[in-house]
C-alpha cells in the first residue's frame, strides 16, 4: 500500500470550470488528485496540467456504482482519501411552472444524488481513520430567489445544503475529527451557463433593491477560496464579499427582500 505522506483529494465534476481549477491548485499545492467526470478527452487534459500526482476516473455521479468504484480506485492508488469534493452539477432553464417531470428528476440527480452518494461512499472511510474532509459545491441561489429561472436548480442546491448540514451534525460530536463543509458561489464565469439546459438568459440577477450587484467571479477565484477552506475547515463558505448579508436580509423579511425598493 503507498506509503506517500501527501494528502489525497478526490473531486468530482473535475473537468471543466470550478472543478478544473481547483485540481489544479491542489495539484500544484502538493495534493494527489483523483479526478471524475464524464469526458474522458478533458480529464486527462486536467490531470496534466495540475502537475501532480494524478489519476483520472471516468464516471457518472449519479450512478452509485460509478462513484462506489471512484472511492475504490482512489484508495487503491493512494492508500487512503483525506479530501472528497462533490463538485459535479448542471443547471436549468425553466421556471417553476415551466419544468417538467424529467427536468425536475434529473437537477435532482446530477445536483443532490451525486453528491448524497458521495457522502455515503466516503464518510465511513473517513470514519476508520478518523478523519477526513467533505465538501459539497452548492450555490448562493439556494438561499436567495435571484435568479427564479434557476428554479430546479436551485431547489436542488437547497436540498443539499440540508444534507450538508444533517450529516455534519451527526458527525460532530462522536468524529470532531471529519469536516463536513458547503461552499456557495454566487455567478461565476464557466462552462455551467453555457451548457445549462435551455442556455442561460442575458439578464442573470434580479438586483435592484434586493442586493448588490454581483461580481463575476473566476472558477480559479471560487478554486482559490476553497483552498483556503480546506486548509482551515469550517461550516460554510460563501465564495463572495456581501453574500451572507443579503442572505440575512432576505430571512430577517422575506416579503419586503421579494418586494424590493
Amino acid at each position: 500500500m503507498p506509503t506517500d505522506s501527501r494528502r489525497v483529494a478526490v473531486i468530482t465534476g473535475a473537468s471543466s470550470g470550478i472543478g478544473a481549477a481547483l485540481a489544479r491548485r491542489l495539484g500544484h499545492g502538493g495534493f494527489r488528485l483523483v479526478l471524475a467526470a464524464r469526458r474522458p478527452d478533458a480529464l486527462r487534459a486536467v490531470c496534466a496540467d495540475a502537475g501532480a500526482e494524478c489519476r483520472s476516473v471516468v464516471a457518472d455521479m449519479t450512478r452509485r456504482a460509478d462513484v462506489e468504484r471512484l472511492r475504490d480506485e482512489a484508495i487503491a492508488a493512494f492508500g487512503a482519501i483525506d479530501v472528497w469534493v462533490n463538485n459535479a452539477g448542471r443547471g436549468i432553464n425553466a421556471s417553476v411552472l415551466e419544468l417538467t417531470d424529467d427536468q425536475f428528476d434529473l437537477m435532482m440527480a446530477v445536483n443532490v444524488k451525486s453528491a448524497l452518494y458521495g457522502m455515503q461512499v466516503i464518510v465511513p472511510h473517513f470514519k476508520e481513520r478518523g478523519r477526513g474532509h467533505v465538501i459539497n459545491v452548492s450555490s448562493f441561489l439556494a438561499r436567495v430567489p435571484l435568479a427564479t429561472y434557476r428554479s430546479a436548480y436551485n431547489a436542488a442546491k437547497a436540498a443539499l445544503n440540508a444534507l450538508t448540514a444533517n450529516l455534519r451534525m451527526d458527525l460532530r460530536r462522536e468524529y470532531p475529527a471529519i469536516h463536513v463543509s458547503l461552499v456557495m458561489p454566487g455567478m461565476v464565469s464557466t462552462e455551467f451557463a453555457r451548457s445549462a439546459l435551455g442556455g442561460t438568459p442575458a439578464v442573470t440577477w434580479v438586483a435592484s433593491g434586493r442586493g448588490a450587484s454581483p461580481t463575476v467571479q473566476t472558477a480559479d477565484d471560487v478554486a482559490a477560496a476553497i483552498e483556503s477552506l480546506i486548509a482551515s475547515p469550517r461550516e460554510e463558505l460563501y465564495t463572495q464579499p456581501g453574500q451572507s448579508e443579503t442572505v440575512v436580509r432576505y430571512f430577517q423579511d422575506v416579503g419586503a427582500f421579494e418586494r424590493g425598493p
